[in-house]
């Protein structure tokens, strides 16, 4: 909400205020600032003159020679705009002059003629292209009433004004008016607030002679509707001085019949409509819900097609107006429009939201209807465009109304225990200065009998409870003066859980191994597991009542089919090597079906490029080396996502933990990937129950360590995990380490069979060891091996 500073010292006077002390106290006092505006204030030797003489250059057809009275003098200006003419006021910049933008004006030879300045548009004056009346749209300003010759421009069209836009909560409806916001001035600052007296000065003859009566036969759309008859209108201009007040107020000058409309919905807070009554057929206005596809052209011509829920202002026959949303065309108030009805009414606000959003039509009227305004404003707020209207000249204001639905609203009492204000604020307030701040909020207030009773005015309805008077009371003595304390009462300390703790710390190290994180959504197509392969019954396909599309109407049972995506598009994108991972969840039904489905924290890793499967092997050994997990891989030969012999199965002990491998050339063939792809699906939630101890410190050995290399002749299918497995668990004595170094087959190696060459690492904690005892625990595991897996020696 934009709110001018010299209009709100219509209604409190803060002219002894500095804009900045304005801006910081409203905002302390509930009403934020968001930014103070100002016009550019470079604008210098810009005066008003009128046009005395006009006459075509002699060498130019497109350019005309004014004769200009300036005030003090007069000054020949040449320009080619063609919206002037004789005896009109416009806006003159002299020599020397400076414009927006810091443009600069001098004299000009134009075709041997010199012209000593030039005249001026609002927008070479800084005013937003969106806020300049169409009249002076392409052209220059002329204006409307005539000017003192030689005034300054900033005076005569007030451009030193400030403006402040405040952000409005959508509980307080009551600040989308310039009234609404001058009482939170008047309340902040302990200021008189001044309302406009309401009187129509010269009403004539009888509003039945125009209008024969108003139905209301949709209550539940529209529960008040109020009307007044304006004849012998003379549509034009508005007055200068209302041209610039709604320009401040963020709106653009129309005519004098919109721009009093517009005027008083700035200054109050209610939506008006005018209707031309010479086109509505008969003398009869119902308010009803639209028939089922009954079709209103629009203001902004557009044909919309309407439905019973949305509320509309009818004549006899047709509908002509959407209700509180947008005027219709066939109705609209033109040129040659002599007689007009004036509507206010109250609208159900539920319902101008729902049909605002269904038409995707929105309005500033839209806007303030779909909140809880006032019924109270709806008589005021018409009788004050009336006036408006008549004070401009703009038209006659007919005598009488008509006032449908529901009226005479009556206040309610909420009272306010002074101590429990208190003891929430937690600071003393004294009770008379509770009652003053909320009677200057013009919430009537007294105390009696130890509380304080306040009658809650009708353009406050989000006041309900004590809750809220304490609010009020608060907000106006000021938050900020209220000291800090510290909180009382037990305190939890939140932290995360440990399988939370787990993902960050795989996000941590993916992180540093130069890893990025995507996020994907848990909704794929079904048909995604068929790229994948996925035998239909393997999957758990979980379907959306009710999906977004096809595309995300089902919850994903495998993550890799969002990896492959993303993969896919980086290569098509130009990037040549990928490392990525996600950690989310996969869903699977639960064995109760009634039950929801299960989620799964899962990690999904994807490498392509410059990488292999043992790449992302040993990325996926070192996640669970640093969880402190022993882990096997057993390779899998007909997995259907995974490139046959490729492929692995992850597992701790004689847990399934995830798979790991290249994709196979069918589904990168699907997915559009030209090169290997490589991926691992892991279950977090198994990884999380085999977290080892916490590794404690061990000193740095005292005594040299022995190595020893073993090669032994084994079975093809003998994998080294298996080998590795069996050692481990031994626990052979003195043996700290052992690892696989070396495979080979070929010349030497018999058929069916490979060599495996480990290497062992002993150490004793105690002393230094000697090759005899190192030969007698070698010699065991050589031993072991040969029994275990008939291994041979090389």
């Amino acid at each position: 909400m934009l709110l001018p500073i010299r209009w709100l010292n219509e209604y409190v006077d803060v002219s002894d205020i500095s804009i900045r002390e304005l801006s910081d106290q409203l905002t302390l006092t509930g009403s934020h600032v968001d930014s103070i505006i100002s016009y550019d204030q470079s604008i210098k030797n810009v005066v008003v003159g009128c046009i005395e003489e006009m006459t075509k250059h002699p060498d130019a057809n497109n350019l005309n020679v004014c004769q200009l009275n300036v005030g003090t003098h007069r000054v020949q200006i040449i320009t080619a705009a063609t919206n002037i003419c004789q005896g009109d006021y416009v806006p003159v910049a002299l020599e020397g002059a400076v414009l927006s933008g810091e443009k600069r004006i001098g004299a000009t030879d134009l075709r041997g003629m010199i012209s000593q300045g030039m005249l001026c548009s609002y927008d070479e004056l800084g005013v937003e292209d969106k806020l300049i009346p169409k009249e002076s749209k392409n052209g220059i300003l002329v204006f409307p009433t005539p000017l003192p010759l030689g005034m300054n421009i900033i005076e005569a069209l007030a451009l030193d004004e400030v403006i402040l836009d405040i952000e409005v909560t959508f509980n307080r409806p009551d600040c989308l008016s310039i009234i609404g916001l001058a009482r939170e001035t008047a309340a902040t600052f302990n200021r008189a607030l001044t309302l406009p007296e309401v009187i129509i000065k010269n009403p004539v003859d009888d509003i039945k002679d125009y209008l024969t009566s108003v139905e209301i036969e949709s209550p539940d759309l529209c529960s008040r509707y109020y009307a007044k008859v304006i004849k012998d209108v003379k549509i034009g201009p508005s007055p200068l001085w209302l041209q610039r007040k709604i320009m401040d107020a963020g709106m653009r000058p129309v005519n004098n019949i919109v721009d009093a409309t517009n005027y008083v919905m700035l200054e109050m807070g209610q939506p008006l409509h005018a209707f031309d009554l010479e086109k509505l057929k008969g003398k009869k206005i119902v308010v009803r819900g639209a028939k089922e596809n009954e079709q209103v052209m629009t203001l902004d011509k557009e044909v919309r097609a309407l439905s019973p829920d949305i509320c509309v202002i009818a004549d006899e026959w047709d509908a002509q107006c959407i209700g509180g949303i947008m005027g219709g065309f066939d109705s609209e108030v033109t040129e040659s429009t002599k007689v007009i009805m004036m509507e206010s009414a109250k609208f159900n606000s539920k319902a101008i939201r729902m049909a605002s959003k269904k038409l995707g039509l929105r309005s500033e009227a839209s806007s303030r209807n779909e909140k809880a305004l006032s019924s109270e404003l709806i008589p005021l707020a018409n009788e004050r465009v009336c006036q408006i209207i008549e004070s401009i000249g703009a038209g006659k204001i007919v005598k009488g109304f008509y006032d449908e639905g529901l009226k005479n609203w009556q206040p309610y009492t909420v009272t306010l225990r002074p101590e429990r204000a208190n003891a929430l604020l937690g600071i003393e307030i004294p009770v008379h200065q509770m009652v003053q701040i909320l009677n200057d909020l013009e919430i009537s207030s007294v105390y009696e009998e130890g509380v304080i009773r306040s009658q809650i005015p009708h353009f406050r309805a989000d006041i309900e409870q004590e809750a809220d008077l304490i609010e009020e009371v608060g907000r106006i003595y000021g938050f900020d003066k209220i000291q800090p304390k510290a909180l009382n009462g037990d305190l939890m300390k939140g932290s995360r859980s440990s399988i939370r703790d787990l993902e960050e710390d795989i996000k941590t190290y993916l992180s540093s191994v130069s890893f990025s994180e995507i996020t994907t959504y848990s909704f794929i197509s079904p048909k995604k597991y068929d790229m994948l392969q996925m035998p239909k019954e393997s999957i758990d396909d979980i379907r959306i009542l009710n999906p977004l599309g096809e595309d995300f109407s089902s919850m994903r049972a495998t993550m890799m089919a969002n990896m492959m995506e993303v993969i896919s598009k980086n290569i098509h994108y130009g990037t040549k090597t990928g490392r990525l991972y996600e950690i989310g969840h996969v869903f699977s039904k639960n064995k109760v079906l009634s039950e929801q489905p299960k989620e799964t924290v899962t990690l999904s890793i994807g490498m392509y490029g410059d990488c292999d499967f043992f790449s992302i092997k040993g990325i996926v050994e070192n996640i669970f080396e640093l969880m402190r997990c022993p882990i096997s891989f057993i390779p899998i030969e007909n997995h259907p996502s995974y490139h046959p012999g490729r492929c692995a199965r992850v597992v701790i002990h004689d847990d399934w933990v995830g798979v790991i491998g290249e994709l196979h050339p069918d589904v990168t063939d699907a997915y559009d990937i030209k090169e290997r792809a490589y991926g691992a699906e892991i279950n977090l939630e198994v990884l999380h129950q085999h977290i080892g101890n916490t590794p404690k410190y061990q000193s740095i050995p005292k005594y040299p360590a022995i190595s020893r290399d073993l090669a032994v002749v084994l079975d093809e299918n003998i994998l080294v995990g298996e080998i590795l497995d069996f050692i481990n668990k031994k626990t052979y004595h003195l043996l700290e380490k052992v690892t696989f170094f070396d495979c080979y087959t070929g010349e030497g190696i018999a058929k069916g069979q490979k060599s495996l060459a480990f290497s062992f690492v002993f150490r004793s904690n105690k002393k230094t060891l000697n090759d005899e005892e190192v030969n007698e625990v070698f010699s065991s595991i050589v031993d072991d091996l040969k029994a275990e897996f008939k291994a041979l020696l090389r």
